[in-house]
């Protein structure tokens, strides 16, 4: 693992799956981690993975205390089968000076009492992956998204079968159908911001940034 000057120091609190997963890539991109859960078992899970791990309960004032959360860059509550420690745990970090709180959301109701309680950011994984998944298998052509507003997102589609042979100054794309091409891929291979001259071929995908309904049309197209 190659830590650099970018380097964040990490607290995540709640090692069920959403906290494994996210303490395993923060070390994997070489930050610091420190996990904390009050089973034993969820932290002998992680130890081989993270900076450093302490059992205890993070709805304990003197605990919280105990950790400096102050220091931390980023302090993740990733609690996600109580939600009433989630919500404590979370007003303590912020009362003890924690300068970045994200906490884990299970329902849209648990979202908003935890932005009150002192939560600066909620993340909502099942919400999300629903949504990623009902967009990524609506179609057939569709291979991935990411939403960037409510409006607008990127999309990994295949290129249409009309396009193979032609270029994207010929095929007028943006014009016609109203979106960007940021790359093409093929086998696995980005080329990012593709010139005006290249020429599409069979089994190439493209992503593209598109206004959502555009998109649809395009994808009718």
């Amino acid at each position: 693992m190659d830590k650099g000057e970018n380097m964040k120091s990490v607290l995540i609190i709640g090692m069920g799956r959403f906290g494994r997963h996210m303490a395993q890539k923060l070390y994997d991109l070489g930050h610091d981690v420190l996990a904390i859960d009050k089973s034993e078992a969820k932290i002998n899970k992680v130890l081989s993975y993270v900076t450093n791990a302490q059992i205890g309960d993070s709805t304990d004032e003197s605990f919280v205390d105990s950790l400096g959360v102050s220091n931390f860059d980023l302090c993740v509550v990733a609690i996600g089968d109580d939600f009433q420690s989630s919500l404590e745990t979370t007003a303590l970090l912020k009362d003890y000076g924690a300068k970045l709180v994200v906490a884990r959301a299970v329902r849209d109701v648990h979202a908003k009492f935890l932005l009150r309680n002192g939560a600066d950011e909620v993340v909502y994984p099942e919400k999300q992956i629903g949504n990623w998944a009902a967009v990524r298998f609506s179609s057939e052509n569709i291979f991935d998204y990411v939403q960037l507003t409510p409006d607008y997102s990127i999309y990994e589609i295949s290129v249409p079968n009309s396009w193979i042979g032609k270029s994207m100054l010929e095929l007028d794309i943006r014009r016609k159908y109203h979106i960007n091409i940021l790359a093409t891929k093929i086998n696995g291979i980005l080329d990012p911001l593709p010139s005006a001259e290249h020429t599409f071929e069979e089994s190439e995908n493209i992503l593209i940034l598109a206004q959502n309904s555009d998109l649809q049309k395009f994808l009718r197209f």
